[in-house]
């Protein structure tokens, strides 16, 4: 069963990268008390991903601020190496947070997860985005497989 509209985000381990290294966070942490714009798609330096999703964010990130917004989380099931690797040669600094769900806990945790084994992946995100309001789904848009249509940038700013 997947979340909806009105559920709290389940409470699991993802990662960031800190200053020494990959640092343990709780989904409960890091979406408490604060309005956070949580996209997430298969994986990291892919093509749709890499051209498309990503950079939407990082170029309205600015926009999503203004609006209220107090983060932007780009959500994956890769480690924090490359998440923070795929950040940094996007120019997500400062801008979007990369969050690594290297074991797929919080996708699965959600109910959004899909088996990409057939391109070689396993068992990865799929791709949605939501609008959190202190741990609250408040707007949820999940795309249709290999579509890109509904979890884009422009689309959530008018959610927000």
């Amino acid at each position: 069963m997947s979340i909806v509209v009105g559920d709290v985000i389940p409470e699991v381990t993802v990662h960031i990268m800190g200053e020494s290294g990959p640092e343990t966070k709780s989904s409960k942490d890091l979406l408490a008390g604060r309005k956070v714009v949580l996209f997430a798609l298969p994986g990291a330096f892919t093509p749709t991903c890499s051209a498309k999703h990503l950079p939407g964010f990082i170029d309205m990130a600015s926009e999503f601020f203004e609006k209220g917004v107090d983060e932007i989380i780009c959500l994956s099931v890769n480690d924090a190496w490359v998440m923070d690797a795929w950040g940094k040669a996007q120019g997500a600094d400062g801008k979007v947070t990369m969050v690594a769900d290297g074991n797929g806990d919080l996708s699965r945790a959600l109910g959004f997860t899909a088996d990409m084994s057939g391109a070689g992946f396993g068992e990865r995100s799929i791709r949605y985005a939501m609008v959190v309001e202190n741990g609250v789904v408040t707007h949820l848009n999940v795309e249709a497989p290999r579509k890109f249509e509904v979890s884009d940038a422009q689309t959530m700013l008018g959610l927000v």
